[in-house]
C-alpha cells in the first residue's frame, strides 16, 4: 500500500477539535482512516453517515442522547459525514462537553459537509483535503527516473489509487469508467440544486476540451443551452465536489490585465479522459500541451496543500495577449511559471510581465524539469 501524506492522522488530532478530511470519492479517505484505527491506542468508535440509525441520532439535536453516544470514548470517527443533517451541531455538542475527546469526520463533498460544519465548528476544527495520489507520494515507491518514464501514463490515466494499482491498461480504463459512472458525481446528482445530470455532463465535457484556456460563461451557456447563472452554479458545485479546480486572473493593473475570466483544471486527468473516452496514444492527439499544464498545476496544488503553503495561485494575461500560465503570490513576492511539454522551445518572460513586476521571477516547466516543480 502506498503511504499517504496524511498517513499519521494521530499527529493531526487535537483535543476538543474536529479533524475534517475532504476529498473526492475513492481517493482513499476511508482507507486512510481504517489504517489509522488499526494502529491507534485510543479507544474509538467508528460510524458512517450511511447508517440510518446513526444518521437519525446525530441529526436529532438531542443533547443528552448525543453525549451518551460519545461517552467513554477517546475518539469518535465518522465516515460519509456529509450524509448527516446537523452533523456540525452534533460534533459541537460532543467536543464542547468533553474537551479531551478527539473527533475525525470524513466527507466527499465540501459543498455539503462544509455547510453543515462551518458555523457550529468555528474555531473547533482542522480541515485537510486528500487528493488522488501525488508525485510526492509516488516517489516513495518509485525514483525520479521511473516517475518520468510514467509521465504519459499519468497524463492518460491520472493517479486515483485504484487506477495506479490496476495491473494493465484495460484495468485502468475499467476503473476510470466505473469512477465516472458510479462515484464521481454521486453527491451532485442528489443535490437539490442539480436539476439535470445531462447538463452537468455536457458542461464537464465542454470543460474537457478547454484545459489551459480561459473559460467564457456565455460561451458555455450557449453551447449547453442553459442560462449563465446555471453554468456558474454548476461550476461552483463541481469545484466543491473535487472534480475541477478553478484559477483566477492576477492583476495589479486592471486597464491592461484580464481578471474577469477563469481557467478550469481537472483534479484528475484520468477522469477527464474517461469523460470524453480519449485513451488513445498521443501520436495523433493535439491536447498533450493542455494535459501537461493541467498535470503540473494540480501536482503543484497537491504539494502546496500537503506542505501548508499559504500563498495564492493565479494565471496572468493581458488584453494584448501576453500571458503566464501560473502565478504564485506569497507575501507579495511573485513567481511566474510557463508550462511547455517540449524542452526544445524555451519561451522568454513576456515583456509586460517583466516591466510590470520587476522583482518577480519567471521559470519554464517542461518534461525534463517538471519534478523540480512538483516535488
Amino acid at each position: 500500500m502506498i503511504e499517504r501524506k496524511y498517513q499519521n492522522l494521530g499527529s493531526m488530532l487535537e483535543e476538543g477539535k474536529v479533524l475534517i478530511i475532504y476529498g473526492a470519492r475513492q481517493v482513499g479517505k476511508s482507507t486512510l482512516l481504517e489504517e489509522f484505527l488499526k494502529t491507534t491506542t485510543l479507544k474509538y468508535r467508528l460510524d458512517t453517515g450511511d447508517n440510518l440509525r446513526i444518521r437519525t441520532l446525530l441529526s436529532s439535536g438531542e443533547f443528552n442522547e448525543i453525549l451518551e453516544y460519545a461517552a467513554g470514548y477517546d475518539l469518535i470517527a465518522i465516515d460519509e459525514a456529509q450524509e448527516i443533517e446537523g452533523i456540525g451541531q452534533a460534533l459541537k455538542i460532543i467536543v464542547d462537553h468533553n474537551r479531551k475527546i478527539k473527533v475525525i469526520a470524513i466527507g466527499s463533498s465540501s459543498f455539503n459537509l462544509a455547510q453543515k460544519v462551518g458555523e457550529p465548528l468555528t474555531g473547533r476544527k482542522v480541515t485537510k483535503v486528500l487528493y488522488p495520489l501525488s508525485q510526492q507520494e509516488l516517489l516513495k515507491e518509485s525514483n525520479r527516473f521511473e516517475l518520468k518514464e510514467r509521465l504519459l501514463d499519468f497524463l492518460l490515466f491520472g493517479s486515483y489509487p485504484e487506477v495506479i494499482t490496476a495491473p494493465d491498461r484495460a484495468g485502468k480504463i475499467r476503473v476510470l469508467n466505473e469512477l465516472v459512472d458510479s462515484y464521481l458525481l454521486k453527491d451532485l446528482f442528489i443535490h437539490e440544486k442539480v436539476k439535470s445530470p445531462r447538463i452537468l455532463m455536457s458542461l464537464l465535457k465542454s470543460l474537457s476540451f478547454q484545459i489551459g484556456n480561459e473559460v467564457s460563461f456565455n460561451e458555455l451557456s450557449n453551447k449547453i443551452g442553459v442560462d449563465v447563472k446555471t453554468v456558474a452554479r454548476y461550476l461552483d458545485l463541481l469545484e466543491k465536489s473535487f472534480v475541477i479546480h478553478s484559477l483566477g486572473g492576477f492583476s495589479r493593473n486592471l486597464r491592461k490585465e484580464i481578471t474577469s475570466k477563469r481557467k478550469y483544471y481537472f483534479l484528475d486527468l484520468g477522469i477527464r479522459n474517461a469523460l470524453i473516452s480519449q485513451f488513445n496514444s498521443f501520436d495523433n492527439r493535439d491536447d498533450l500541451g493542455g494535459l501537461f499544464e493541467n498535470f503540473c498545476f494540480m501536482e503543484r496544488i497537491k504539494k502546496h496543500a500537503y506542505e501548508e503553503y499559504y500563498g495564492k495561485h493565479y494565471f496572468w494575461r493581458t488584453y494584448s495577449g501576453q500571458e503566464v500560465d501560473f502565478v504564485e503570490d506569497c507575501d507579495g513576492v511573485l513567481s511566474g511559471f510557463e508550462c511547455k511539454y517540449s524542452e526544445k522551445k524555451v519561451p522568454k518572460a513576456p515583456k509586460e510581465w517583466v516591466n510590470s513586476y520587476k522583482n518577480s521571477t519567471f521559470s519554464v516547466v517542461n518534461r525534463k524539469n517538471y519534478l523540480d516543480f512538483v516535488l
